[in-house]
This record gives structure tokens, sequence and C-alpha cells, in this order.
């Protein structure tokens, strides 16, 4: 594997902004480096994913490595230190948006899979690079999943080279309350959808969420809140909108967590409605997703085949992970906890290193991080 040529991929796609859905130049950098690394088959298909094979010499299992390509913006104002989209090296650090979230990953997965001898494989690599993830986890992965159907997944947001046998999910829940209007002169002829959406809150606050060992607590995190008509010239709000943001544990569906804004409709006598919000976004390519924004938590236990192989590879390549669970979202929403096919994530960086002012990858990590893939895939395809 030659690391110089994995460091300046990394910064290529450093310096190739790919915010959601606004990912071709990234795309477009990934495969060609899959056809000069000589992938076997390398393809974009309809909603921009890339995904590049590596056929073993005989057949076995498929293992599918997927990152993604796109990546939260710069708010306005924001004082980086360095420019976001430079890629530049300092102290052995690359920095720039999507370095650690999560476009080392991509490249190290590139590299480790085309730098394998394909005559000690049995079965094949698939190497995708999907958009979209920041905002609808696993939509596009789910169908390079129907196009090259795995045995495992490996999803490679950061886990700080830990292995990551679970991962919560998230949910989107949106509740309106509806009020009557009247003139603000006269408020007791109407009825305050905003206050109402208070008394709401207030008993939201109070919901009891479980807690997991391995992945923390359930959240219910409030993150806007709307009236109309807005601006409210002289009028009571008669609607009142707000967005909590639901981080699952395994297990949670959409109607239990619904549940309680059932009860406390019932019990508080406002006019409430809850649902789980749906997501519209348009792909690069001009693909438009629409979907329900509800993204499964999942889990496999510490003996399974897949977690047992890939800690197993992982040591031969040096590693010494511990077994560890996303706090956050990822792909494997879908490829785990909807479609049940095994998965364990593992990359370089920390969770904390995301979406944050001067984004930084280490090198070293980068580079373990390409031996780990090689280590995870030799372990299952051997």
């Amino acid at each position: 594997m030659d690391e110089q040529r994995l460091i300046t991929f990394t910064q290529d796609l450093v310096r190739a902004r790919s915010f959601s859905g606004e990912e071709q130049a990234a795309a477009a950098r990934v495969a060609d480096e899959m056809r000069a690394l000589g992938f076997d088959t390398v393809e974009v298909d309809g909603n921009g994913s890339v995904i590049g094979v590596i056929q073993g010499a005989a057949p076995g299992k498929t293992i599918l490595l997927d990152g993604h390509t796109d990546t939260v913006g710069i708010a306005p104002g924001v004082p980086w230190t360095r420019d976001p989209f430079g890629g530049a090296i300092e102290d052995g650090k690359l920095y720039g948006r999507g370095g650690a979230d999560m476009k080392g990953a991509i490249a190290a997965m590139v590299h480790a899979a085309a730098s394998l001898e394909r005559r000690t494989l049995h079965g094949r690599v698939v190497v995708s690079a999907s958009p979209l993830e920041e905002v609808l986890e696993g939509v596009a992965l789910a169908d390079v999943m129907a196009a090259y159907p795995p045995d495992c997944v490996v999803i490679g947001e950061a886990t700080g080279l830990n292995l990551a046998r679970g991962g919560r999910g998230r949910a989107e829940i949106h509740l309106r309350t509806i009020g009557r209007p009247a003139h603000s002169s006269s408020p007791q002829l109407g009825r305050s959808a905003v206050l109402d959406m208070m008394r709401v809150i207030a008993a939201a606050e109070r919901i009891e969420l479980d807690a997991s060992p391995l992945m923390g607590p359930a959240i219910l995190a409030l993150t806007d809140i709307i009236s109309e008509p807005y601006p409210g010239h002289s009028v009571i709000p008669s609607l009142c909108r707000v967005t909590y943001d639901r981080r699952l544990l395994p297990g949670e569906t959409a109607a239990a967590v619904l549940a309680p804004f059932s009860e406390i409709a019932a019990q508080s006598g406002v006019q409430l409605e809850a649902a789980i919000g749906l997501g519209e976004y348009a792909a690069y390519t001009g693909r438009v997703f629409q979907t329900e924004k509800f993204f499964p938590a999942w889990l496999f236990d510490e003996d399974h085949w897949f977690v047992a192989q890939a800690l197993a590879g992982l040591h031969g390549a040096g590693l010494q992970p511990d077994l560890s669970a996303y706090r956050f979202c990822t792909n494997a929403a879908y490829s785990a906890g909807r479609a049940g096919v095994p998965t364990i994530g593992f990359g370089p960086a920390e969770e904390h290193d995301a979406h944050v002012i001067d984004e930084r990858l280490a090198i070293a990590d980068l580079l373990a991080a390409a031996r780990g893939y090689q280590g995870i895939i030799a372990a299952v395809l051997s």
C-alpha cells in the first residue's frame, strides 16, 4: 500500500467540497482513484454512490465497506484557523471539513481493498462511497446493498480505531398544537397554541427514557419551536410546531417513541398532533428521496461471528481495539437496524472530531485505519 498516495488522496477528497446533495466532485475523485488502483468494477449508481468491487480468486462471502462522501456545512462567521477545504497537513494532522467525518475512512477503505492479493481472497470486497448520510442515514446505502447483497458490512465512521458493535439510532419527532385565533386585545376569546405547547414541552421534560450500559441514555432534545402566524400582529397564535431529536436505543420503535405524547395530550386536554418527520432531499444526480426520519438503533453480541472475526483481523493488523458502540446515528441504521445484516463500525478519529471547527485527522490514525481494514477483510475472506 502506497501510504503517501493514500495521504494525497485524502487531501484531494477534503479539497472537494461536498455538502449533502453536492457530492459530485468527491464522488468523481473516488471513482478515479478506484479505477487507477485496479478495482475490477467501478460504477456510480442513480443516487450518486460510487461502488468499487474487488473480486477474489475463489467464491466466498461479500464484505461491504461503506463511507459517506457528504459533509455538514460551514457556519457563516465561524473562526476556522485553517482553510476548511485546504487539506493542509500540520504537526502530523490533516485539517479540513470531512477529514474525520469521514473522507479519511473512505480513502483508507479504497486503498486497503486495492492493496490485498486477490489470490488470497475467497469472495469479494465492495467499497461504497455514498451520499446524503448526514441527512438520511442509510437511504443511499440501501440501494448499494440491493445491488451487491453483503454477508457483512463495515461502517467507517469514527471509532477512535476501536470496534463498534452497535450504535444509537435517530428519530425526528414533529409536534403540533392547535389553538383558536383571537385578537390579542381579547386573548380570553382564543386559545394560544404556544401556551399549549409550553405545557406539552414541560411534560415532555418529565418523560423517563431508558439507558444502555454500552450506548448511554436515550435522548429527547428540543431543537426548534415555531408559531403561526409569524410575525403575530395583534393575534393569538393558532398553531405551534416543535421538533424533537430523539436518539434511540436498540428495540425502540416509532410507535413507542410517539406513545408518550399521546398520553400527554390525553392528560393535558391539549389538541396535539405527533408524528415522525418526513425528509425530502435531492441527490446530486437529481434523484429525490422522501423518507420517514426514523433510523433504528442496532447491536450485535460480543461473540457474534463477524464481531469476533473483525476483532481478530484488527489484532492481526497490530491494533488493540476496545469493543464500543456509536453514540450517534450512522448508515448502519439501515444495514443492521433495518436489514439485519451483520455490521461493525471501525474508523479513524474520535466521535467528537466530527462537525467541529478546524476538523482534523491524525495521519498516523489514517494509516492505522487502512491496515485495520486490510485485517478485517483478510479475516473474513481468507
